[in-house]
């Protein structure tokens, strides 16, 4: 497994494509996107210690994202 970007939140864009700056908004998504990752990792090692496919559970684990669904438009939300 690749742990180079481990712990490295992305550059967060808005939908045109420029840096959201806000340093309270990015502070948000960070400790959001950190928690993901934690959990992420130990539902991805709770289904290995209980014998699942790693292959498979991470193309579930992609599955789900690409699933879910949001209310919540880009062109809504003003920044």
């Amino acid at each position: 497994m690749d742990n180079k970007n481990k712990g490295v939140a992305p550059c967060w864009l808005r939908p045109d494509g420029t840096t959201l700056a806000c340093t309270e908004k990015v502070r948000v998504l960070n400790e959001n996107y950190e928690e993901l990752r934690v959990m992420i990792k130990d539902a991805l090692e709770d289904a290995l210690v209980l014998g699942c496919s790693e292959a498979q559970v991470r193309e579930n684990f992609h599955r789900l994202i690409d699933e879910i669904q949001t209310d919540i438009k880009e062109h809504q939300v003003q920044t």
